[in-house]
């Protein structure tokens, strides 16, 4: 495709119009320079010598000339029947307040754009002459679309259906999101193949009430619009089968995120014993990959929000994608859940994230792809709505050093009342500017001795956990798929974290606490607890 660029009327600036041919031509795009203080007539002749398919038109004067200028090159396009061109405006926030005005003009950038928006402007346009979608709609065609930037992701989940049918539409519109997450209400969750069992005092608590097939229909439909995000769910807490198939059928779900242990007794979200649990839901597990939907395994970060140490979150994280590739899956999402628990610092934070990206990735072979999705940690954004904007701007900058395909934003009002688009759109062109900045070039986090130390020591630590659950069954592989020994591995304290404490089939008498930055594992005393020693002390 070719593009035409230049400023018209008396505006002699061209930086603007040169920077933006420039990164048109870094993707793909032919591109032609005509000049600045272009006549109309002049400009308009330039279009005609060299057919483009999008014309870059620029101007930074002011507005109420602009005006004159844009009506008599509306009215020249129509004569030379060159109206069927993509139409592009360049210009200050001013004159581009003006080229809105005009329905020839297909977009306006003003200058507050960041630059995976242009970029994904151009290859939204090339994309269409080569497609018959908008946008990829599979999650690994749009990750490679997008490259090097990630996905962004939001979730939305309001107390009324017909309130959230309208805030997903605008987040369609508005075209900073590449995927949203569906919340649905505990109700949906638990009991949605049985809504008599359902309190209607709880409809959307937790999230949206979403109560039959059609429902799902119409928030997926309300999205097609705009940048065409992909649309997923999580999975429910009970006949996670059934509603992966729904999801599937409805939404055309991005990813599958289901739990390996968790939805049992362990956590009390639903009443299923953990035994259960777990082969439930592998079979969902296996399902998803069966038909095409790549996966996410939830335990890891599960583990870390009830303050398990680091060792116990990297060894579930491994134990997640082994069960994820034995079951067939292809695609694996891992997730990072920054900050979590509260108080790490963000050196021993990616300290852990390296160790658990390591295990993982360890796995991928040309069966088997990784892709890795950060997030800021709810247990550390603050109350005050300025000071998490600022701890979104500091995790999206740093997680990046794990180089994401994916980035899970969390709004900034999230510790206080749900975010509706408004929220969801601040939030994530705050985002959007840390991923941005940090893509211009950071350190190299495995040039720090100290990290990669820890790192060595942490998924050591996760290995010894991992032998540890082999030795309850037959001591090999095969015995991390066997839910007989995942639940024994529970029952024994093997996988363990000090929240359960009083209500879970977990034993919870670990102690753990932040120490220099890291979450380690305690004994009485408050001295650090080796991993050798703490299984030593588990009889294993």
């Amino acid at each position: 495709m070719k593009i035409l660029g230049g400023s018209i009327g008396s505006c002699v600036h061209s930086v603007g119009i040169l920077n933006f041919l420039k990164l048109a031509n870094e993707n793909g795009y032919e591109t032609v320079y005509v000049g600045t203080s272009l006549p109309i007539k002049m400009f308009v002749e330039q279009l005609k010598i060299h057919n483009p398919d999008i014309v870059a038109i620029s101007y930074r004067l002011g507005g109420d000339a602009l005006e004159n200028l844009l009506r008599d090159l509306e009215e020249s396009i129509k004569e030379e029947r060159l109206d069927d061109k993509i139409y592009i405006f360049g210009g200050t926030f001013e004159t581009a307040q003006v080229a809105r005005k005009f329905k020839f003009i297909k977009k306006v950038i003003d200058g507050t754009e960041e630059i995976d928006e242009l970029v994904l402007f151009l290859r939204g346009e090339s994309y269409k002459k080569t497609s018959d979608y908008v946008y990829p709609q599979t999650l690994g065609e749009r990750i490679r679309f997008k490259a090097p930037f990630p996905l962004i992701r939001h979730h939305i989940g309001l107390q009324g259906f017909e309130e959230t049918v309208e805030e997903i539409k605008k987040l369609a519109e508005s075209e900073l999101l590449d995927i949203i997450s569906v919340a649905p209400d505990q109700n949906c969750q638990q009991y949605f193949f049985e809504p008599e069992k359902m309190n209607p005092k709880q409809d959307g608590a937790g999230g949206v009430p979403i109560r039959s097939r059609e429902d799902f229909e119409r928030l997926y439909e309300v999205s097609r619009c705009g940048n065409y995000p992909l649309i997923r769910c999580y999975s429910g807490t009970r006949e996670l089968l059934k509603f992966s198939r729904v999801l599937k059928e409805t939404i055309n779900n991005a990813w599958a995120a289901i739990p390996l242990m968790w939805y049992s007794d362990l956590d009390r979200r639903s009443e299923r014993p953990l035994l259960d649990a777990i082969g439930e839901n592998m079979e969902a597990i296996r399902w998803n990959a069966e038909n095409g939907v790549p996966v996410e395994v939830t335990d890891s970060h599960q583990w870390a929000l009830r303050l398990a140490h680091d060792a116990v979150e990297v060894a579930s994280a491994y134990l997640a994608a082994f069960s994820a590739k034995r079951l067939g899956v292809r695609e694996y999402v891992q997730q990072f859940m920054l900050e979590t628990p509260a108080g790490i610092s963000p050196r021993a934070d990616l300290t852990k994230m390296l160790a658990k990206r390591e295990l993982v990735e360890s796995l991928e072979d040309e069966n088997f792809t990784v892709y890795r999705m950060v997030r800021t940690g709810l247990m550390s954004m603050p109350a005050d709505q300025y000071s998490a904007m600022g701890q979104i701007g500091v995790s999206m900058f740093y997680g990046m050093l794990l180089e994401p395909h994916i980035i899970h934003v969390v709004s900034y009002c999230e510790s206080f009342k749900r975010a509706t688009a408004k929220e969801i759109i601040e939030s994530v062109k705050i985002a959007r500017r840390a991923v941005n900045v940090a893509l211009r070039g950071v350190f190299d986090p495995l040039s720090d001795r100290w990290i990669m130390d820890e790192k060595e020591r942490i998924k050591n630590d996760a290995l010894l956990i991992i032998e540890a659950i082999k030795s309850l069954g037959d001591g090999n592989d095969d015995s991390l798929l066997d839910p007989n020994v995942l639940t024994e591995a529970v029952k024994r304290g093997v996988l363990d974290a000090p929240a359960l404490r009083g209500f879970s089939v977990a034993q919870a008498t670990v102690t753990t606490m932040v120490v220099d930055g890291q979450c380690r594992c305690i004994d009485a005393d408050g001295n650090v607890l080796t991993e050798m020693e703490r299984l030593r002390r588990l009889g294993l």
